[in-house]
């Protein structure tokens, strides 16, 4: 009898997708529009748009840029778009909401570019437990676009997955 230690794992044909991998590279900024309001709670629209003409936008150069009120202000709908229009010229990408809206933005337009035929009738593992801020989003995503391909899907580590799908 041998006692090696075989890599069960190792040696199967199943194939793990980390959401970690696609992570994109770079700064993320959020911009609090309260920030220019005043007393944080009322829009005077002539301050707001003088103090748009003084902040110095090219801070933001090639960050992923998440635009909202942490007050509970109620601001016009052209508030936000203004300050995008400022911004966007610098950022790599604006979105209006939390850092969390930002990364699903971020994941929906890399899952959608992805080549999923790798997985191709094979079984699948949706590695969880990232390092990285990957939103719950991202997964339900990033399961769609794979059960078109997967024979089966898991979620979690090899160790202890969780089935999720199984082709019929």
């Amino acid at each position: 009898m041998s006692d090696e230690i075989i890599n069960k794992v190792a040696s199967s044909a199943l194939e793990v997708f980390d959401l970690e991998d696609y992570y994109p590279i770079g700064i993320r900024t959020q911009i609090d529009i309260s920030q220019w309001l005043y007393e944080g709670e009322l829009l005077k629209e002539k301050d707001f748009r003088e103090a748009l003409k003084k902040h110095d936008w090219s801070q933001y150069h090639n960050h992923f840029v998440s635009i909202h009120c942490a007050t509970d202000a109620i601001i016009p709908a052209w508030a936000s778009i203004l300050v995008t229009t400022y911004v966007a010229s610098f950022a790599q990408k604006v979105v209006l909401g939390t850092f969390t809206d930002l990364e699903t933005t971020l994941y929906q337009d890399l899952l959608s570019k992805i080549d999923y035929s790798k997985y191709l009738d094979k079984p699948v593992i949706l590695k969880g437990c990232s390092r990285k801020p990957v939103p719950e989003s991202a997964y339900v995503m990033a399961i769609q676009y794979l059960q078109t391909f997967a024979k089966s899907i898991m979620y979690g580590e090899a160790c202890s997955a969780v089935p999720l799908f199984k082709k019929k």
